[in-house]
């Protein structure tokens, strides 16, 4: 599986350089509007119906303040406005860099 060999915030974005020599690019208020969290995305019941979630698609001036690597397949990133309940596989970030 590939992995995150350098995180690193670079302005407005956070490059990652990933173990096969690719890097990927990412803008920080992108990231927090398309955090993968039941507060973010809402959750389903058990009859399927959504519950939660936010329709707020632009987060303005945002900024990541400090990430984590979870278990070996993700990263947790902190966002400036609070938010940091996220959990970013690494197939999601490759799906996000394309």
């Amino acid at each position: 599986m590939i992995s995150p060999k350098k995180i690193q915030a670079i302005g407005e974005e956070i490059a990652i350089l990933w173990d096969n020599g690719e890097e990927s690019f990412y803008k920080m208020e992108a990231l927090r509007a398309e955090s993968p969290s039941a507060e973010n995305k809402g959750e389903s019941d058990l009859m399927g119906n959504k519950i939660g979630g936010t329709d707020q698609k632009s987060f303005p001036g945002v900024r990541v303040t400090n990430w984590e690597i979870i278990g070996g397949y993700a990263i947790q990133f902190n966002f400036s406005d609070g938010h940091n309940t996220g959990i970013y596989s690494y197939e999601l970030l490759l799906e996000l860099a394309n």
